[in-house]
């Protein structure tokens, strides 16, 4: 059996058997383009391409990709700026229809395009013709200055109903002014803040974003789409009623459960690179920038413990400017409203559970500081010691969850049945962060799947890369 002191800790096995575990060496950052100061300029391209599904299957899409590498990805890169950056983003495209970007939450967004006749007036704002070159040598260009820092999200504002369940869709964070940006996460710095006021500082931060996909529509349009290509003809998109969407789909960054466990960057997941499993140790601030970027409303719950919504579309619930959060409360299930982004704290330390989560056989102290927790491992000490209040089953009278570790102590094992999986690399605690729609947890009816994802919090000792 491993105490706290012993706890494994390394990369994740590459054998199949263990290719959904997400151990100690997990990627804890939101993985994205980060501009260059003061003037950070993004190349996209709107492509096409194949995305996969928790189900085993594939299902075809569209997404933007960063013109550099040419990956089409579902949702788009994320771009990361700072305040008062003056933001220019190129746009080309490969796609059969025209295509553009709006940016919610930005203002003065200017468009411009070269040449000209690539480009045509839309709706919302001017659109990128099809077949267009990638972006820079020739395409659109939108300018915007970030003024406001925040959680945002951008999407087509071409035919949105429809281009945006295609996959259309990317996050955009604004970092405030002054930010702390090379200090390790899960280190505590004074300039690290979501948004400059008090209240709204963490340690790491992480990005779920929503998002939900009628299948029917991706299969209409990929047959279309071949048909249009195979005998170049014009794209005819009459047969194609999005007033009737059904979602039959539920992602989370791009992920349905199980792969929203895999780490970023999964070789079988190319289109779909970013990791959506927020990983932290006990007594640390999490910043959870969540996006609801999808058409339905997601009654998104977090157990483990309650989140704090500290800002709602980039906007802190403040009582008095630059007061820091104030006019709101914890709670277990967020309302994630479409197109709505929040801004939410996490913190776990395990406080009045009733019993020592570290074990009382392995020699471990508890001193505690003014707030009742050891500084170093965040154990509340007034339950330092103190048993587990039940006696376990014995193993042939309980089924083990795939994720546990064999002990109910945290960096701790123990013996586990003939033939278990033994997901849990480091002893840690999983806590299931899932949509409260039954459907939604499913991946075109196949359960478990769709807008499930875990929090794993790990022994102190185990470290947690970024």
């Amino acid at each position: 059996m491993k105490t706290l002191k012993s706890a494994l800790s390394g990369p994740i096995a590459s054998a199949m058997v263990v290719l959904l575990m997400h151990g100690g060496q997990a990627q804890a950052r939101i993985d994205g383009l980060t501009g260059i100061a003061a003037t950070p300029t993004f190349n996209l391209v709107a492509k096409d391409g194949q995305i996969v599904t928790g189900d085993a299957n594939t299902i075809y899409a569209w997404g933007y990709a960063d013109a550099t590498t040419g990956t089409m990805q579902y949702p788009g890169p994320t771009l990361i700026v700072n305040q008062g950056d003056t933001v220019t983003v190129n746009l080309g495209n490969t796609l059969p229809v025209p295509v553009s970007i709006v940016f919610p939450g930005q203002s003065g967004v200017t468009a411009s395009c070269a040449p000209v006749a690539n480009c045509q007036d839309g709706l919302l704002t001017k659109e990128v013709k099809p077949g267009t070159a990638a972006a820079p040598t020739v395409g659109l260009t939108y300018t915007f200055v970030a003024s406001q820092p925040g959680t945002y999200r951008y999407h087509s504002g071409s035919s949105p109903s429809l281009e945006v369940d295609m996959g259309l869709v990317g996050a955009l964070i604004v970092r405030p002014a002054g930010f702390d940006a090379a200090t390790p996460s899960g280190t505590p710095s004074a300039n690290r803040k979501a948004y400059g006021q008090p209240g709204t500082a963490f340690e790491r931060e992480f990005l779920l974003m929503l998002t939900d996909m009628d299948s029917v529509i991706h299969d209409k349009m990929y047959a279309l789409v071949n048909n249009a290509r195979l005998n170049n003809t014009p794209l005819d998109l009459s047969s194609i009623d999005t007033s009737g969407y059904y979602a039959t789909l539920w992602f989370i960054n791009g992920r349905n459960s199980p792969d929203t466990l895999v780490d970023a960057g999964a070789w079988w997941l190319p289109n779909q690179p970013y990791n959506a499993a927020p990983i932290m140790h006990p007594g640390e601030k999490v910043l959870i920038r969540e996006i609801s970027a999808g058409r339905d409303l997601h009654p998104f719950h977090h157990h483990g413990a309650h989140m704090l919504p500290i800002a709602r579309d980039a906007r802190v619930l403040e009582s008095v400017p630059n007061g820091g959060p104030d006019l709101s409360s914890p709670d277990f299930t967020i309302r994630s409203i479409p197109g709505q982004t929040m801004d939410l704290v996490f913190e776990w330390t395990g406080k009045n559970i009733g019993w020592d989560i570290y074990g009382t056989d392995n020699g471990h102290t508890c001193a505690p500081g003014a707030d009742g927790l050891d500084p170093t491992t965040h154990e509340w000490c007034a339950d330092h010691g103190k048993p587990f209040p039940v006696i376990l089953p014995n193993q042939q009278d309980v089924q083990f969850g795939e994720y546990y570790s064999g002990s109910p102590y945290l960096g701790r094992f123990g013996v586990l049945p003939q033939g278990h999986p033994g997901q849990n690399e480091n002893g840690g605690y999983f806590h299931i962060w899932h949509s409260h729609n039954e459907k939604e947890i499913t991946t075109n009816n196949v359960f478990p799947g769709g807008m499930k994802t875990f929090l794993i919090i790990e022994a102190p000792n185990v470290p947690i890369s970024d």
